[in-house]
């Protein structure tokens, strides 16, 4: 959309479309990493790495959608977002949550908007708590956490935070 001054806007969280990772995602997860930093990729990945790895595409294109699911964020077609659980096989109550956001989309409420979707989505399925690792340095996501989880218990090991946050987190997803 033009501005009256001639620049392109920036699209709204309107724009965004939220649906189940599915089988025409892959090329847009593999190109999703030209709009991310190497800080964003080390939170989320816990190494330097310069684009999304191999090893977590492949894992996205076997999802079950139960004990393992994603979804993800469009904007145009292409992907702006995704937050996934994986369901711990020796406590099925419990899954373990990560999220991934392209660096123009972050503190616009994306993130969380996919993890209240994404908490709906595992609670239909008998999950009653998410497990998340967060590396220290990444203070949008400990803030995120502490200030809209208040029931969540944390351990820090090894240079990040282990969190335990039960279900259902606050009602992020009214926002998008």
């Amino acid at each position: 959309m033009k501005q009256p001054n001639g620049r392109t806007a920036a699209p709204a969280l309107e724009d965004v479309r939220i649906r189940p990772y599915g089988v025409t995602d892959h090329d847009r997860l593999v190109r999703m990493s030209d709009r991310l930093s190497g800080a964003s990729l080390y939170t989320r990945f816990f190494s330097g790495t310069p684009r999304i790895p191999d090893y977590y595409v492949a894992a996205m294109d076997r999802l079950d959608h139960w004990d393992r699911d994603a979804l993800v964020a469009l904007v145009g077609g292409e992907m702006v977002g995704i937050a996934e659980y994986v369901r711990d096989p020796r406590e099925p109550f419990r899954a373990e949550i990560a999220v991934l956001v392209a660096d123009p989309w972050k503190r616009r409420g994306l993130g969380s908007g996919l993890i209240g979707y994404l908490t709906h989505l595992a609670a239909r399925r008998g999950i009653t708590e998410f497990g998340a690792d967060v590396i220290l340095t990444n203070r949008d996501a400990l803030l995120f956490i502490r200030h809209g989880w208040p029931a969540a218990r944390s351990r820090t090991e090894e240079g990040a935070a282990r969190f335990r946050l039960p279900l259902p987190p606050p009602v992020a997803a009214a926002r998008l």
